[in-house]
């Protein structure tokens, strides 16, 4: 057995005697369902009372008496019948039992006096359970089968190691990634926030968000017109006919926003910017000479989130893409997508991510476009992607119905993979709308369209990018990347005149003249994570130089602002975290 494997077992097993001392503490509960998951497991329960921290203590301490008696999990295949009259007072049990198919095997689970409906496998018996390497988590509600129209039900989640000293080190680690999490950051960085009063899943950027979002912002658009990509701005709105014609209103109508009646005519907030840009394409005629066009936008979107989705940065109602359309020649295609993986690779690895995985996806069972413009699409993914020798896999009929696609994955600083740039084709829309370009035949031809984006959402690529570098940014993303401190009132107007002088050369800078301490000045900057502070008092001002102190605590005194200004100036432009 692979050591996954092990844990597996470890983890559903550990998910049954949970579930076994949940039932001892409440006997008329109903028990769903309690599967292992990627470092942990949980079990889903219809309880009488709401739980508390206190009740997961109790559980726990159930759970260690039950492991220390030696149950055996024993698996007994039963027929239906015999299965509806074990479980007959469990709902739950009994809606999963109808869902499993005729003719498939029924197996029950017991350990002790708890019987559960489950396929397995389970270790042997509760001795190869430690009781000292696992913990309960968190308690959070879920809906039965992730229906809104079903009940809620409380969820407890847990995890579970071979060792005490395994369950540490993964403590340790979710110790790292809470302190990362981009919405407690966000809060203590004063970057941004939400508010629920005014509407969920909308984002309001403050200053020191907004300034890192605008150096975002402006290298993507440098690169793109160093790329040979041309920018473009649509509207918000349109009118119900875009919708109707690309078919989002056909498949996509639950995660849309309202239409709203005017002029006699209904019209829908955008949730793609797609329609918008084939809008464009449609106002002249184009020949292959005119191709390839590669237009860009910034485009900000808004789709109907569940309520219960949204999660910070992460999962929003209103965000930002950075969109790209390309419209291509099939003889274009292979050269268009390598240069397309190579700019989201660059991309990637300015800002700091340098593990990456690919991801293709491929037709379908149910797709549109014959097999041939299948089949060359999906080889000029599988050619960039070996190109750049990027490890990838492939998921066999897992692409959209209109075409195949590429998704990168970076791995963050705590080894989290995110899932970021998309390179997708596209055979629907330039058929829905009716596509051409006059080929050198003179005939009219259908373009390839492909969809693109590059760090996904701005929001949501802010979010990880904050949690990647736990607030501490590099200098070249840093809201301030110099805080003028002086030590004393005394100094003021030399640190005002530094702090002028790096704002005019191009830095962002800014000074500290607060009546606080100069000690609690230094913390503020700290707590700020700001990355250069300049420190002066009657010494520097006199002899015309600078302190500085770094954020990790090393100061180096006595610099000239030209030496410091020029390692500054290489540091931001090399990228480089200090």
């Amino acid at each position: 057995m692979s050591e996954d494997g092990k844990l597996a077992r470890i983890r559903h097993s550990m998910a049954h005697v949970m579930a076994e001392a949940v039932v001892e503490m409440f006997p008329s509960c109903q028990i769903a369902i309690g599967p292992a998951i990627e470092d942990g497991f949980y079990y889903d329960f219809d309880l009488p009372r709401a739980l508390t921290e206190g009740d997961l203590e109790e559980i726990t301490e159930r759970m260690k008496r039950i492991i220390g008696e030696d149950k055996e999990f024993k698996r007994t295949v039963v027929s239906r019948s015999e299965a509806k009259e074990i479980f007959k007072d469990q709902k739950y049990k009994l809606e999963l039992l109808d869902a499993i198919p005729e003719g498939e095997e029924v197996s029950i689970y017991t350990q002790g006096g708890f019987t559960d409906l489950c396929r397995g496998p389970h270790v042997e018996s509760t001795k190869e359970l430690n009781k000292d390497a696992f913990k309960l988590l968190s308690i959070a509600g879920a809906y039965w089968r992730g229906k809104e129209t079903n009940p809620m039900l409380t969820r407890i989640y847990g995890t579970a190691w071979e060792s005490p000293k395994d369950l540490r080190k993964y403590l340790d680690h979710l110790a790292d990634i809470e302190k990362r999490d981009h919405r407690k950051l966000g809060k203590e960085l004063d970057l941004f926030s939400l508010h629920e009063e005014a509407g969920p899943g909308l984002v309001y950027w403050h200053p020191r968000g907004a300034r890192i979002r605008n150096v975002i912002e402006n290298f993507w658009r440098e690169e793109h017109y160093k790329n040979g990509y041309e920018l473009v701005y649509t509207p918000h709105v349109g009118r119900s006919w875009l919708w109707e014609t690309s078919g989002h209103l056909g498949f996509y109508k639950e995660s849309m926003y309202p239409k709203m009646e005017m002029d006699k005519s209904d019209y829908y907030v955008k949730p793609m910017n797609c329609p918008f840009h084939i809008m464009i394409y449609q106002n002249t005629k184009h020949s292959y000479r005119d191709l390839p066009f590669r237009w860009a936008e910034l485009g900000t979107v808004y789709r109907y989130e569940k309520a219960g989705a949204l999660h910070g940065l992460m999962r929003v109602r209103g965000f930002t893409q950075d969109d790209a359309h390309l419209f291509v020649t099939p003889d274009q295609m292979d050269d268009e997508i390598v240069e397309v993986l190579r700019f989201s690779l660059y991309m990637l690895h300015s800002f700091g991510f340098d593990e990456v995985h690919a991801y293709i996806s491929t037709k379908p069972e149910k797709s549109v476009g014959d097999d041939a413009m299948w089949d060359a699409a999906t080889k000029a993914l599988v050619k960039a992607v070996e190109k750049e020798g990027l490890p990838y896999d492939v998921d066999e009929g897992g692409g959209a119905f209109y075409g195949p696609k590429i998704d990168l994955k970076i791995k963050d600083a705590v080894g989290r993979e995110w899932q970021l740039s998309t390179v997708q084709f596209d055979f629907n829309l330039p058929e829905r709308f009716k596509l051409t370009f006059v080929d050198k035949d003179g005939t009219e031809k259908r373009p390839y369209m492909i969809h693109r984006a590059l760090l996904g959402s701005i929001e949501r690529f802010f979010g990880v990018l904050v949690e990647h570098y736990a607030g501490a940014f590099p200098p070249w993303l840093s809201p301030e990347q110099v805080m003028v401190i002086p030590v004393a009132e005394s100094a003021n107007e030399y640190a005002k005149e530094l702090n002028a002088r790096f704002r005019k050369d191009g830095f962002r800078s800014d000074v500290d003249l607060s009546n606080d301490r100069f000690n609690a000045k230094i913390r503020k900057a700290q707590q700020l994570k700001v990355p250069y502070m300049i420190i002066v008092g009657e010494k520097e001002r006199d002899e015309n130089l600078i302190s500085v102190r770094m954020r990790n605590g090393k100061q180096t005194n006595g610099l000239a602002y030209e030496d410091f200004a020029k390692e500054l100036k290489a540091k931001i432009d090399s990228k480089q975290q200090i």
